[in-house]
Parts: structure tokens; C-alpha cells; sequence
């Protein structure tokens, strides 16, 4: 893939001032895109804008929770106005706001989970369709997860939101295909982020790892980045409606990691976690 196939493209990346959303915003712009990054903090927004500029990207930068109304349309109205339209949106943010028994969760975790892992990205969708309309077409990525095909104990909600983004690229497919816009899933594995840290910071999953059939090792940010820019880029032009599972083979475990077993005698593992962190 060309490092300048995407000149003259603009991108949005939500939730990007940290892990794959910082990646992707990394992958795209290195590759020619002026790329647009957001967080809810002024201060991550202003450290990835910094980053980023290091690179020589051409980048924008602001806040935004994808879970207001108010804040989705500032961050479209934000980039027509500085960067002249859209092309690519990638919608990355996420919220696990819960982590235990599926049954001991609540009314307002399931809200706040489909709020900004579902309902955000396909608001922002409608949002910027008009707009990849007027440039001839455009990309959209729906960042998913592998626990969309193996839901991992514990993390029930959370799994179901990101089912739900599957379906709903290859409902838009069909859709958009007529306006040459693609849309399309990445569904990472086990990726070390800040999001995952519950994850590759206790030794006793990792050791797990060595005994998984696949790569046994966890999977880097810049790994997720580069499926997102290669989504983007004239080489995928003919997929769409398609997710690219990224999980070093983890996808093909018939018997996925059981992070229950790991956690089930700590007293936290019963009650809501306040673990978020994606947006």
C-alpha cells in the first residue's frame, strides 16, 4: 500500500487520542489523510494533536463525546469547516462500564453500552453520508471486537454491542454501495491497550496465551491501525459488508480464554466496574 494512497482524503477517527484509535489516526495520516482525532479531554486531544504533528500528519483535533447528540454534530460541522469535507469516518469508541454475571447488570449499564458502542456509530454515519456523497464516495470502519464471535464471561453487554456493529456494516453495505461509499468491520483480538490493561496485566491469562493454538503473543495497536488504513486505501476497493478479524488466530480457538475462572475469587467481580476508557 502506497504511504501516500490516501492524499487528499479527510478522516475522522472517534476515541483517538489513545491505543487503536491513536493507531489508526497514525496509519491513515502516514499514508497522506488530513485526519480529525477527538476525546471527551481537551489535554488527550492536545498530547495525540502534538504526536501526530511529529509525523509531519496533517491533523485537527477535538473534543467530543460520541454519546451527545451536540458533541457528534461539532465534530462533523468542526471538519467540514477546517478540512473542506469527509471521507473516511472510523468509529472506535467504546464504553464497558460493566463486568460480571450478565444478570446482575442494569438498565443504565446496557443503556450507556449501546449508546456509544451502537447507536454513536450509526448516528455519525448518518451524519457524514451526505458529505462522502458530495466528494463521490467515502469509507466507513466500525471498530468491533473478537468477543463478537467468542463473548468472553464477564463481559456480556459489552460482547452484545459488538455483535450488533457486525450486522449493522453489512445492513449499511447494500445501502451505500449505490453512493460508492464502503462500509466495513475490524474485529480486534486480544490488543494491549489501555482498554484490555484488565487483561495483559494479569500473569495468569497471559500465561494462557502459550497454551492457545495461534500466535502466542498479545496483538500491538499499530497491527489494528494498518487493517483500518488498508480498508481505506483503492487496494480494498471491492470489499464491503466484510469484517477483517485481526486476533492472531484467537478467532479459530474453539475454546476461548475463560477470563471468569481468572477473576471469579476477586470480591470486585460480583459488582460494576467503572473500567472505561475507549471514547
Amino acid at each position: 500500500m502506497s504511504q501516500s494512497s490516501l492524499n487528499g482524503k479527510v478522516a475522522i477517527v472517534t476515541a483517538s487520542t489513545d491505543g487503536i484509535g491513536l493507531a489508526t489516526a497514525l496509519a491513515l495520516g502516514m499514508r497522506g489523510a488530513h485526519v480529525v482525532v477527538s476525546s471527551r479531554r481537551q489535554a488527550n486531544v492536545d498530547k495525540a494533536v502534538a504526536l501526530l504533528r511529529t509525523h509531519n500528519i496533517q491533523v485537527t483535533g477535538t473534543t467530543c463525546n460520541v454519546g451527545k447528540g451536540e458533541d457528534r454534530e461539532k465534530l462533523i460541522q468542526m471538519t467540514l469547516d477546517q478540512c473542506g469535507g469527509i471521507d473516511i469516518l472510523v468509529s472506535n469508541a467504546a464504553v464497558k462500564p460493566f463486568f460480571g454475571n450478565i444478570l446482575d447488570s442494569t438498565e443504565d449499564d446496557w443503556d450507556k453500552i449501546l449508546s456509544v458502542n451502537v447507536k454513536s456509530a450509526f448516528l455519525l454515519t448518518k451524519l457524514v453520508v451526505p458529505h462522502m456523497e458530495k466528494r463521490g464516495g467515502g469509507n466507513i470502519v466500525f471498530v468491533s471486537s473478537v468477543t463478537a464471535y467468542q463473548p468472553i464471561q464477564g463481559l456480556g453487554p459489552y460482547c452484545v454491542s459488538k455483535t450488533a456493529l457486525l450486522d449493522l456494516s453489512r445492513v449499511l453495505a447494500p445501502e451505500l454501495a449505490q453512493s460508492n461509499i464502503r462500509v466495513n468491520c475490524v474485529a480486534p483480538g486480544d490488543i494491549k491497550t489501555r482498554f484490555s490493561a484488565i487483561l495483559w496485566k494479569n500473569e495468569a491469562i497471559m500465561d494462557e496465551f502459550k497454551n492457545q493454538p495461534s500466535i502466542k503473543r498479545i496483538g500491538q495497536v499499530e497491527e489494528i491501525g494498518g487493517v483500518v488504513a488498508f480498508l481505506c486505501s483503492e487496494e480494498a476497493s471491492y470489499i464491503t459488508g466484510e469484517t477483517i478479524t485481526a486476533s492472531g488466530g484467537g478467532a479459530a480457538n474453539s475454546e476461548p480464554l475463560n477470563i471468569t475462572e481468572v477473576f471469579s475469587d476477586l470480591p470486585w467481580f460480583r459488582f460494576r466496574s467503572n473500567y472505561k476508557c475507549r471514547n
